[in-house]
């Protein structure tokens, strides 16, 4: 079966890495019902892996999150890059496609994940740059808000930041819950009070991830741990919040054998049953 888009709003995914391709086109568990891919991974693999990618996105439904379109670099957009990854989601027929509230280029590539100033001018630059890379893909782009470890030249808070940029756009949000939480430890805000303000109904899908505690006030975002309490916390209450959607489990590194990661997988399940279980039984009360 091909589909485009998880069906349904509860459903689980994994991120895709390459060292899962031999494993996945064996056998997927039934608990693993779409993958999300950087498409910069992907684009240029040919050969067994790409002969391989092709069976998996003719199977199961994908989503693409994007690392390196730098959505708020003050450079012009690199349109050329737009239409490599539009071909990429045509070949593969994903219609699901994000990016990070972020800049990575300037006059260079920087390889990493800058924070664009929370300033009004940057809600408007970032705005129009999403409306262009809409009209290249044809599709709808999806916004997620990030981890940041410094806000130069703010003159807005974070949340205030993230939701003006969604309204300029029009966009729709991919919401991270444990960036969330890592900020609020960072930057010393109230995560419950950050979550109930973004926007329900721009809310597309959503991530979570493990993190590093470096210090008692220094989260690093890492994708490379196993979720703790708080993250799963704040996840059950997006749920309560926003309802249930989509959720996909990051692990980019530090990967264990997939029974171990089916673990969270599952934990991620049973929040998505408890919630429509209280949504239904709110609604019959």
């Amino acid at each position: 079966m091909s589909t485009n888009h998880a069906d349904g709003l509860a459903n689980v995914g994994l991120g895709l890495r390459r060292e899962m391709l031999d494993e996945f086109c064996r056998h997927v568990p039934t608990a693993i019902e779409f993958f999300e891919v950087a498409p910069e991974n992907w684009m240029t693999l040919g050969g067994k892996f790409g002969r391989q990618f092709k069976q998996l996105t003719e199977q199961y439904a994908f989503f693409c999150h994007g690392l390196s379109l730098s959505i708020g670099s003050p450079e012009a957009l690199d349109s050329q890059f737009v239409h490599n990854i539009k071909r990429f989601l045509d070949e593969h027929n994903i219609e699901v496609y994000s990016e990070h509230l972020s800049y990575c280029s300037g006059t260079g590539h920087m390889y990493d994940l800058m924070p664009i100033p929370f300033t009004d001018d940057a809600v408007i630059h970032t705005a129009k740059r999403i409306k262009q890379v809409e009209d290249i893909l044809e599709r709808p782009f999806i916004l997620e808000n990030v981890s940041f470890y410094a806000a130069p030249g703010a003159q807005m808070s974070e949340v205030d930041f993230v939701n003006a940029v969604l309204q300029e756009a029009d966009c729709k949000l991919l919401l991270d819950v444990n960036n969330i939480y890592v900020n609020s430890i960072n930057h010393q805000y109230d995560a419950h009070a950050f979550l109930a303000a973004m926007p329900t109904e721009r809310i597309e899908y959503l991530h979570i991830a493990g993190h590093y505690q470096q210090d008692i006030d220094l989260m690093i975002d890492t994708h490379g741990a196993d979720i703790i309490d708080p993250v799963w916390a704040l996840l059950q209450q997006c749920y309560q919040l926003h309802g249930v959607h989509p959720t996909l489990l990051e692990r980019d590194f530090n990967i264990p054998k997939t029974k171990v990661l089916l673990n969270e997988i599952n934990q991620i399940h049973q929040y998505q049953q408890d919630a429509l279980a209280q949504q239904s039984f709110v609604r019959k009360v």
